[in-house]
């Protein structure tokens, strides 16, 4: 794992804040949050779905998050302006989010009133900031840094999955306004979930068939088959990035180390310190595919549920953004939002070469 050291300190509701440092002593968990917060807010409850068989949040108190602020709350605390972040300078800073999704206290319970069955929103969220440079974005960050915050996701992943609580763990980014962020300051999240995802499932179920079948890894497969194909991005040693045959998105990348491994928390420092300069590379070609650069997306890790599956999954990072040509944005409309059912408008093979090209 890249190695890091990590401070532990305390916000002013009660939540905890990390510091991911590169070198010792930098005493930033000694800085007091002098903030008057109030109480801490709880997550809300989950419903069940019995259409879909799946988990549904309800967090009401998400609402009253801020709405791309003037004053952000993820620079670090300056002359006077009291953030999220009490320290004047971080690295890689990860805190509990202040308006969660999940985080409800382990014991309590839930209902079951005929076909309606609620149950306690446990788990938890937390916020990553890759820089306290409010005006960088993780693409003019320099690899190092990336690596920082990878090595960061890897160790929140088996702080969350030893928690008990938690059955699988996301660490995802978004950005650009058209994607919906509400703050633009470089920084992702972490949702430390109390079920496994529906996506998941889906692959792992898929993944199993696979194997039944065939006797092979079905992410192993896919992998060798796109390595040899048309839609390679970009590679090394120990990554691939291609666009997938059945990309749902106008530009969807998957991001393959070339060796299975379940989670972040098993992934060698040489695999990240690999990672960060490829996963740049196509951040890069991301932004040069259109003159208005900076294109929005979404990136989350795939990465094995805490107590299952894990002999099946392929640890991988997804990229999608919306953007469809120059100007223009995909909105999920009723056939993807009602009925699940994606239309491609670029094309896998165009929006390939338009990644290869652009840099």
């Amino acid at each position: 794992m890249t190695a890091f050291c990590l401070e532990s300190g305390v916000l002013a509701d009660g939540r905890q804040i990390l510091y991911f440092n590169t070198a010792d002593g930098a005493g930033r968990a000694s800085f007091a949050d002098k903030r008057d917060l109030g109480e801490r807010a709880r997550a809300g409850h989950m419903r069940h779905d019995v259409l879909r068989d799946e988990w549904i949040a309800v967090s009401a108190g998400r609402n009253a998050r801020p709405q791309l602020p003037v004053d952000c709350p993820l620079c670090p605390s300056r002359d006077g302006e009291l953030t999220e972040v009490p320290a004047p300078d971080y690295e890689v800073a990860v805190f509990e989010n202040r308006f969660p999704s999940f985080g409800g206290a382990p014991g309590e319970s839930g209902h079951t009133h005929g076909i309606e069955v609620s149950a306690p929103a446990t788990g938890r969220c937390e916020v990553v900031c890759f820089s306290a440079d409010h005006d960088a974005s993780l693409v003019d960050l320099p690899p190092e840094r990336v690596a920082l915050v990878v090595a960061a996701q890897a160790q929140r992943t088996a702080d969350l999955a030893a928690r008990g609580d938690v059955e699988q763990v996301f660490c995802f980014e978004n950005r650009g306004v058209e994607i919906g962020v509400t703050l633009h300051h470089p920084h992702g999240q972490i949702y430390g979930y109390p079920y496994v995802t529906p996506q998941t499932s889906r692959h792992l179920d898929a993944a199993r068939r696979h194997r039944d079948e065939t006797g092979r890894n079905l992410f192993g497969d896919i992998l060798e088959a796109e390595r040899k194909g048309p839609r390679v991005v970009a590679a090394n040693d120990l990554w691939t990035a291609f666009v997938p045959y059945a990309a749902r998105w106008p530009f969807e990348v998957h991001l393959y180390p070339n060796e299975r491994f379940a989670d972040l928390t098993e992934l060698p420092s040489a695999y990240i310190e690999a990672f960060a300069p490829l996963y740049l590379d196509v951040l890069r070609r991301f932004d040069a595919a259109f003159p208005e650069g900076r294109m929005p997306y979404m990136a989350g890790w795939h990465q094995a549920p805490v107590r299952e599956g894990r002999d099946l999954a392929w640890l991988r990072l997804e990229i999608v953004s919306n953007r469809r040509a120059a100007g223009k944005v995909k909105f999920l409309a009723s056939s993807e939002s009602v009925m699940g059912g994606f239309v491609n408008d670029l094309g896998p093979e165009k929006a390939a070469q338009i990644l290869k090209d652009a840099l």
